[in-house]
């Protein structure tokens, strides 16, 4: 058997001398499908390329950009074709309080209880004896050892880091894009609900 040496289409030969398509070329892939193989299933198209995206509204936090989609979807626009986009992320990290050994145990024994009182709740079901002692039992266990192990995890810091936090990732502008096909649409709908927000009829 011999191997074409120019393949139709200017296509470079593949394994076995199957014509093979160049990654992004959107040429049709032989033997994609489903069966697999050089003659199994049917073509599968390369979706190498990406498809181009408008920009169709520009917002300020994320709250707003979120609304913007889900008026579109009540309005039924294809939202599948949008995307929710920020740019210049920032890692904020907003201080809770104050974290000491005390609260560092109260935290672990509340973690604690909640796992006790699962494996309470567990063995009570497949247990003989009295069903609430059962689950007390579980749940007071949970909240020792919960809190046992929360304040020696907080000892462990050695006071490097005596506060709580919560973070999160913020962006100074969101932009709500959305394929250059439907872009018309989608600015229309939303200069209706920019009309509304305002109280303009």
């Amino acid at each position: 058997m011999t191997t074409p040496s120019t393949p139709a289409g200017n296509i470079p030969p593949g394994p076995g001398g199957v014509p093979a398509a160049p990654a992004g070329s959107g040429a049709p892939v032989p033997g994609g499908g489903l069966g697999g193989g050089v003659f199994g299933g049917g073509p599968v198209i390369d979706q190498g390329v990406n498809r181009p995206t408008v920009t169709v509204a520009t917002y300020t936090d994320y709250a707003a950009a979120q609304a913007a989609v889900d008026y579109l979807s009540d309005n039924q626009f294809p939202v599948e074709h949008s995307a929710i986009v920020g740019s210049n992320l920032r890692l904020v990290e907003n201080v809770l309080g104050r974290l000491t050994t005390g609260r560092a145990a109260l935290a672990g024994a509340a973690s604690g209880a909640w796992f006790g009182l699962f494996i309470g709740l567990l063995f009570g079901i497949f247990s003989d004896a009295n069903w609430f002692a059962v689950v007390f039992s579980a749940l007071a266990i949970g909240a020792f050892w919960g809190a046992l192990f929360g304040a020696i995890a907080h000892g462990m810091t050695r006071g490097q880091r005596d506060f709580t936090s919560r973070s999160s990732l913020q962006a100074t502008e969101y932009a709500v894009m959305v394929d250059a096909e439907h872009a018309e649409s989608a600015r229309q709908l939303l200069t209706r609900m920019n009309w509304r927000s305002s109280g303009a009829s």
